[in-house]
């Protein structure tokens, strides 16, 4: 079972934000008379009303205030108590851990040119099942390093160094902030903006995480790409093309050979607005290339509808449907499964993290309101059945989570009900829970030990050296 007695030493790991309340003193003010009769009684006096204090956070967390306007500094820390019941659906492989993280930016700016560098320290406690490495820890290294170069005569700007990455949904590429480690990559990207749009160019390479060393790049792996995007092209939406071209090395062929990875992804992201309130969001991507011997040849699809509904709390419903294909024959020379690339994984397919982009059909339904200011609840029913029955399951991460060598017999893996809730206490102090129920199905019944897998969550952001 999930210890929420470890909830307790959450509140030991913070540093919680006090309220500095500024009063302005108001003097009364005096009524006199203009004629000057024989001595009166004095005049009543009245009291001018007094503003509504103002709160300021503690001085620490208005650094910025007093530093040079050239520099600004920012801190963040994290505390998350994550838990999981019967993790890779065995019964009674249960635990609960700690997830802890600092991160601390300073950004120098010029006139044609900003430096910023970030250095953080991720660390896990108390896990006792499954890895603890990254990206569950991440010792204390430089996380990004990077200049900006830019004229505001030009619509031209350059990013050299160490970066996040992030594009559209981040269902391809995007830094994973949800893992306590993150995701940065070395490398160059360049942006051109005008009134027609938006297009950016890069070339980078992903940053490994390592414990004893430098974290660095490299290492055979490579990512270029341009994304574009225009609000132009339709009415009330907005059109975003891309292509992706990755490269890796040491992969392992159909054959159980390894080779190079060479592949392009080529997609386009469709948002926008629709009558009767509702939104829309439209996703479709190709993939062709070869892994040393073995040819490429894969796509995926993502299709959303929302409707906001005139009621109090501003609800919103949700339908979805994602595809993402599997590989139909394991020895044909031909890797059919979908690669989802650097993304952002986290409850994109379920809070659970138990699947993700790879051979899976997901239909979800979801509501969202705000029944108190600032305060979100989110309610998400999902369904899965595998794309092909002789691959893999594969959780958010991308890693195989189970598989039937010969076939699964049934393709429904099962049903997951989600729960999140999150509420700022101060501008510098937030809160957010959740809770994950996956129902097994028949796959999982036939490829594990089928029980079903909970996962909640309490995780405390606290932001400082900053106001928000």
């Amino acid at each position: 079972m999930f210890r929420l007695d470890y909830a307790r030493r959450v509140s030991s790991s913070l540093a919680t934000a006090v309220a500095v309340v500024a009063w302005c003193a108001v003097p009364f003010a005096q009524q006199a008379s203009t004629d000057a009769p024989p001595p009166a009684l004095p005049q009543p006096t009245t009291v001018a009303p007094q503003p509504t204090p103002r709160k300021e956070p503690p001085f620490p967390n208005r650094a910025n205030e007093v530093m040079p306007s050239w520099l600004r500094v920012r801190g963040e820390f994290r505390e998350r108590v994550e838990g999981y019941d019967n993790a890779g659906f065995v019964e009674g492989a249960d635990d609960a851990f700690f997830l802890s993280r600092v991160r601390l930016t300073a950004t120098a700016t010029g006139k044609h040119v900003a430096a910023t560098v970030q250095v953080h320290d991720a660390r896990v406690a108390d896990k006792s099942i499954g890895p603890t490495a990254a990206p569950f820890k991440a010792p204390f290294d430089l996380r990004q390093a990077f200049v900006d170069i830019r004229n505001a005569r030009t619509p031209l700007t350059a990013r050299v160094g160490r970066q996040e990455l992030a594009f559209g949904d981040q269902r391809l590429i995007g830094p994973g902030n949800w893992t306590n480690a993150g995701r940065t990559f070395d490398g160059a990207r360049v942006t051109f903006q005008s009134k027609v749009g938006q297009v950016d160019l890069f070339a980078a390479s992903l940053v490994r995480i390592l414990d004893d060393e430098f974290d660095k790049s490299g290492n055979g792996n490579g990512l270029v790409g341009a994304y574009l995007s225009s609000p132009r092209v339709v009415p009330r939406g907005t059109v975003e093309p891309y292509v992706f071209w990755r490269r890796d090395v040491n992969q392992r062929a159909e054959t159980g050979v390894f080779g190079a990875l060479h592949q392009v992804t080529t997609g386009a992201r469709l948002v926008g607005r629709m009558p009767a309130r509702f939104d829309y969001s439209i996703e479709i991507d190709l993939q062709r290339g070869s892994l040393g011997p073995d040819s490429v040849r894969a796509w995926a699809g993502h299709w959303q509808l929302r409707e906001s509904l005139p009621l109090a709390g501003t609800p919103h419903v949700i339908g979805e449907y994602n595809y993402a294909s599997g590989d139909a024959d394991p020895s044909d020379g031909i890797r059919g499964t979908f690669d989802q690339l650097y993304a952002t994984g986290h409850d994109k397919y379920g809070l659970a993290d138990q699947v993700g982009r790879r051979n899976i059909h997901d239909v979800r339904a979801g509501v969202d309101v705000t029944p108190i200011k600032a305060t979100p609840i989110t309610v998400n029913y999902h369904m899965y059945w595998l794309a092909d029955a002789r691959d893999a399951l594969y959780a958010a991460s991308g890693a195989a989570v189970a598989r039937v060598i010969s076939g699964a017999s049934d393709r429904r893996v099962g049903q997951e009900l989600d729960v999140q809730i999150a509420h700022p206490l101060t501008e510098q102090l937030s809160l957010a829970a959740g809770y994950a129920h996956l129902f097994a199905g028949p796959f999982l019944k036939q490829a594990t030990p089928g029980a079903s897998y909970s996962g909640p969550f309490v995780m405390v952001t606290y932001v400082f050296l900053a106001e928000k």
